[in-house]
């Protein structure tokens, strides 16, 4: 199967099945965090402000400050046990496929607050642990290209993902929730700097091996998927090398300059299998060279001639981002048919769009919304918008109607799996992207970068909805065709990545535990 044929399977195959005859061993199932052994670690503060809003942030972080950031990013939140099924799950405030949670944080640390180097974030005892000690400004700066100026951060963030904690159980089909679930932890941390009163930018260009060798990590087993730099001042210089003085290189000539380390860790899972169809995808999505800096233009997108709905006018949302992750929940069987205003569908779309700006290396120095991705939606019952398939045009804050009718029904018999009552949902959201998932003009990094696209603005959904007294459940059970259809996404070029029924629920029967002060 080629590569391209491999992903567009993904989104077919919409159960997630993977390749027929696998089985799934729970018995030998990986830990939901990576346990590093033997070596040297500094414990961060338990001391957890139940509070956040934004801040404005002057000096350089101290490590208590870096500790408390990291947890509301990824940090284990909640001890759930089920009434239904007798299972212990360690959850944070970020959702994830299968709560299996297959992301690790990795810290470059150059604050005074601590041993200047490289650590991961043990999760699990909430601490770092030091994988290389000292100054690598210059390995990282040239390892992204010499396009951010390092001297004004006082820390790098490495998101990777780790192939064999969700493989085990969805095969080839985790590769879409990897780069998903990558997303919306960048949602989460991009959130939680703008609490701290951190700037930051999203690098998703790099040179995979170089950084891989400087973290210790091995390409089947663990990739790096985004490098997000952090400073306290209002900007990180962008630094497009237009003035042609800083001289590229190449992933193998940078690796030489290191020596590899390798260490020990702890994933529980005796048999660890490789999935050669995930190892082709990341071998082929990494970049052994970086090309000048073009910006990445979206494509032009005509407008028919739609019916209009225009949304009432509404302020940002005030999100205390502590309370709202606590109360977040992905209901399933809870949801109870309500009826939402027009104003309170309003701020959920105007919230989770305004709040998607954000600093990368694809738009170069500007903040923009990223217009790679999508919103589309199904209403019915809500107040002052007719029952209807639409399209959100954020820059209007306006509805585009592409197919009046409750089409609930269609949507329900769309599932492939009827965990989630859609005739008890108001709010039927569907995230699209560009029907060629972005590889014409980024290589086959393109699609995990979607992806991770799709998971941010997934994010700031979740967040919304959970503002507003309601809960979101994303799911990738769904046929996308169908979806495609109802839009009319083929006109536009598009394709749906995620579909979040949203509305208000009831308490799940499960008794929980707050793992924090």
């Amino acid at each position: 199967m080629s590569l391209e044929s491999f992903i567009r399977q993904l989104h077919a195959d919409g159960n997630g099945g993977g390749l027929p005859g696998w089985e799934v061993d729970w018995d030998d199932a990986p830990l939901a965090y990576k346990l590093y052994r033997g070596l040297p670690t500094l414990p961060l503060s338990s001391d957890i402000p139940m509070a956040l809003e934004a801040a404005e942030m002057h000096a350089r972080p101290s490590l208590k400050d870096i500790g408390h950031f990291l947890w509301y990013v990824y940090g284990l939140t909640q001890v759930s046990d089920s009434l239904a099924v007798p299972i212990r799950t360690y959850r944070r405030f970020v959702p994830s496929g299968g709560g299996l949670y297959p992301n690790e944080l990795y810290v470059y640390l150059r604050t005074e607050s601590g041993t200047p180097g490289l650590y991961h974030y043990d999760a699990a005892h909430h601490r770092l642990v030091m994988l290389r000690e000292g100054d690598y400004d210059s390995y990282l700066a040239r390892a992204l290209g010499n396009r951010c100026d390092l001297s004004s951060c006082f820390g790098v963030v490495f998101v990777s993902a780790m192939v064999w904690k969700n493989a085990f159980k969805y095969n080839t089909f985790s590769y879409r929730l990897q780069g998903l679930d990558s997303g919306v932890l960048l949602g989460q941390l991009l959130e939680a700097a703008k609490r701290f009163g951190y700037a930051s930018r999203v690098h998703f260009r790099f040179l995979d091996r170089a950084v891989g060798h400087l973290l210790g990590l091995s390409g089947p087993e663990e990739n790096v998927y985004a490098i997000i730099p952090l400073s306290v001042q209002r900007v990180i210089a962008w630094l497009d090398g237009a003035d042609g003085t800083q001289k590229q290189v190449a992933a193998d000539e940078l690796c030489r300059e290191l020596p590899a380390i390798q260490h020990d860790y702890y994933v529980r899972s005796k048999s660890v299998k490789e999935v050669p169809g995930l190892t082709q995808m990341n071998e082929a999505s990494a970049l052994n060279t970086l090309l000048p800096f073009h910006r990445f233009e979206p494509a032009n997108r005509e407008e028919s001639g739609l019916q209009t709905v225009y949304l009432p006018p509404v302020k940002r949302l005030s999100i205390d981002l502590a309370a709202t992750s606590r109360v977040r929940h992905s209901p399933e069987s809870e949801f109870v048919l309500s009826r939402i205003t027009g104003q309170q569908l309003a701020a959920l779309l105007r919230e989770a769009t305004a709040s998607f700006t954000y600093r990368n290396d694809l738009d170069g120095v500007g903040e923009s919304p990223a217009l790679r991705v999508a919103l589309y939606g199904c209403f019915y019952n809500v107040e002052g918008i007719p029952d209807g398939a639409y399209r959100y045009d954020a820059a209007a804050h306006a509805l585009r109607r592409e197919l009046p009718g409750d089409h609930r029904l269609r949507l329900q018999e769309g599932m492939t799996l009827h965990n989630v009552n859609l005739f008890q949902v108001p709010i039927c959201l569907h995230i699209a992207g560009d029907d060629d998932h972005l590889i014409p003009q980024l290589g086959y990094r393109g699609y995990r970068i979607q992806q991770m696209e799709a998971g941010m603005l997934l994010q700031r959904l979740l967040l919304a909805a959970s503002a507003l007294g309601m809960g979101g459940r994303p799911l990738l059970g769904f046929q996308a065709g169908s979806c495609d259809e109802l839009y009319k996404m083929s006109v536009q070029g598009r394709t749906s990545l995620v579909q979040i029924p949203v509305g208000r629920y009831l308490p799940r029967p499960r008794l929980e535990g707050g793992l924090h002060s």
